[in-house]
């Protein structure tokens, strides 16, 4: 059973992680980064596990549901830069869906400065370059040997599923599991990260070859929608995400095509790969970090159904949540004769256009914009509605008979409909286009179909529950109606950093 304990609020300290936390019932918020309180039952170790002789802290969650005579999932939780092991423990809710599903946790501080040792990534002072950190060969740095004693240490003392080892990290985190997924993931079944991502230099050569030594496996990738850059760093931010994307969709020979799910915050896009799938989320109006929740999204949606059979082959079978797009959902971008229908690409008669409702001032007073909507043919409109169409000869007119018997009436220029007997003011007028009636998406969907629509970076989504469009997703809808979906469109043109 899953029980949140209620913390104590440090509202007038929202330090990055306050040490006072440590061992206590203090919780933090900050957008991005929210505590539960200090783990009851989180054990710290000392010791030495790694040939060097130099002494480590981990922590380790072992719940009550916890069966020795059963094998069980196991998790790394890697915590982010400057961050530590218990820190990561309560930035996450990893010890909760533990203790709903029996499954073990285990939290290992990075050996230096709390910084793990990853490519591309050096501290020098207050300044970030992006250069090496540690050895050139990631398997001699002292943090990748503690991943595996770490999970020795672990076999030794509890029954582990090795065919379910997980690793999950934050910021700096999601750089090392990263890291460690590329080199050697075909020891785990999954890998989930949140935060920024990775320089493309480190993903591909500059031919556009995938530089990866491990293989497939199920990969997560979570982008807060206002993650934004590291201090000193200079790119396109929506194509480091898409490339990033890119790359486990090569590697884990992944379908271009996703179901999409839109939920509240969480913009979700469910690949399916030949060799393991993929998930992607943007998680809307969150900052730099992880939301409280990302563990049993991770859980709930991906690793719940995948384990590695002893060759080495990820099998992706049923997860605790269905990884299925929205049924009811509809998106549109001006310009572009294509609707996200279904969770699919469908072909519009004409394309959407962006119009602004628009008032004056006096003769010669100034345009003010009341208004601005996305006219959409209303033929695909009536498809939505499931009515039926009759435009006129010169389709300067049309008439929509909804499945209720309702009879609406729309005519070229007008800002009204008649709906039976009776007229209603839209958004804005309708427009006439290609031989087509266009109307509000806004307005129609809300009035006659009582949906929710959500807009964001020129992209509007229309689906029949509580949904909040983020950036990146929109960003990845834009492509998808534009026949960019798959990395091949973009690899093709060229590779480029930035």
């Amino acid at each position: 059973m899953v029980y949140l304990r209620p913390g104590t609020p440090d509202d007038e300290n929202r330090e990055y992680l306050p040490e006072a936390i440590k061992g206590s019932d203090i919780v933090v918020n900050e957008n991005g980064n929210n505590s539960i309180p200090y783990p009851q039952g989180l054990e710290e170790h000392h010791g030495v596990l790694v040939d060097d002789g130099e002494q480590d802290t981990w922590y380790v969650y072992v719940p009550h549901s916890y069966d020795p005579q059963r094998k069980s999932p196991l998790v790394f939780g890697m915590h982010g830069g400057l961050m530590t092991g218990w820190g990561h423990s309560i930035y996450t809710s990893w010890t909760m869906v533990a203790d709903r599903e029996g499954l073990l946790c285990v939290f290992p501080d990075a050996h230096a400065r709390r910084m793990w040792q990853v490519e591309g990534v050096r501290r020098e002072g207050d300044r970030s370059t992006f250069l090496p950190l540690g050895a050139e060969d990631v398997g001699k740095t002292h943090d990748t040997k503690l991943v595996f004693a770490l999970l020795d240490w672990m076999k030794e003392r509890y029954n582990v599923d090795e065919g379910r080892i997980f690793m999950q990290g934050m910021s700096m985190g999601n750089f090392m599991t990263g890291q460690f997924a590329r080199y050697y993931g075909q020891v785990l079944a999954g890998a989930a990260g949140s935060g920024g991502p990775c320089r493309l230099r480190l993903l591909f050569e500059e031919d556009g070859a995938v530089r990866n030594q491990a293989g497939p496996l199920a990969i997560w990738q979570s982008r807060p929608e206002k993650n934004g850059l590291p201090p000193g760093a200079e790119y396109d931010e929506a194509l480091i995400n898409k490339y990033n994307r890119f790359y486990w969709m090569l590697v884990n020979e992944c379908d271009p095509i996703p179901e999409i799910r839109i939920v509240g915050e969480d913009n979700i896009a469910f690949y399916t790969g030949r060799r393991a799938h993929l998930t992607y989320v943007d998680i809307k109006n969150r900052d730099h970090g992880q939301a409280l929740d990302e563990a049993f999204l991770y859980w709930d949606y991906m690793f719940s159904g995948v384990y590695r059979k002893p060759d080495g082959t990820v099998v992706q079978g049923e997860t605790r949540l269905p990884r299925k797009g929205d049924a009811c959902a509809a998106a549109f971008t001006p310009g572009t004769a294509k609707v996200w229908w279904r969770n699919k690409v469908a072909p519009l008669s004409t394309a959407p256009v962006l119009w602004q409702k628009l008032k004056y001032h006096g003769l010669d007073g100034g345009q003010k914009v009341r208004g601005e909507y996305l006219c959409v043919p209303l033929s695909f409109l009536a498809d939505m509605a499931e009515a039926e169409y009759l435009p006129s000869q010169d389709t300067l007119t049309a008439v929509l008979i909804l499945p209720d018997g309702r009879k609406l009436q729309f005519a070229r220029g007008s800002i009204g409909c008649v709906i039976d007997d009776t007229m209603r003011s839209m958004y804005c007028e309708a427009l006439h286009r290609n031989w087509e009636l266009l109307v509000s998406v806004e307005w129609f969907c809300r009035y006659f179909l009582n949906r929710t629509i959500s807009a964001c970076n020129d992209v509007v989504y229309v689906t029949d529950h509580f949904a909040d469009l983020s950036f990146f997703m929109a960003d990845l809808i834009k492509d998808l109606l534009n026949d960019m979906a798959g990395p091949q469109e973009w690899l093709k043109h060229g590779f480029r950093e930035n």
